[in-house]
C-alpha cells in the first residue's frame, strides 16, 4: 500500500495528519476513518469478483 504513496517521511505523514485534523476535526476523524476503511474493503472486493470472472472466462476458453 505504502508504495502507491511514494517517497513519503514521518514529517510530512504529520504534516498530512495535522491537515486532516484542520479540515475534519477530531470529532469527524474516526467517521472518514471507518468510510475510507468501508471503500477500501469494498474496492478489494470487486477487484477479486473481477479477477475470478476473468479466471472463469479462461477456464471456458
Amino acid at each position: 500500500m505504502f508504495g502507491l504513496i511514494g517517497n513519503l517521511g514521518p514529517w510530512e505523514l504529520v504534516i498530512i495528519l495535522v491537515v486532516v485534523l484542520m479540515i475534519f476535526g477530531p470529532g469527524k476523524l474516526p467517521q472518514v476513518g471507518q468510510s475510507l476503511g468501508k471503500a477500501l474493503k469494498s474496492f478489494k472486493k470487486a477487484q477479486e469478483e473481477d479477477e475470478d470472472s476473468v479466471d472463469n472466462q479462461r477456464d471456458k476458453s
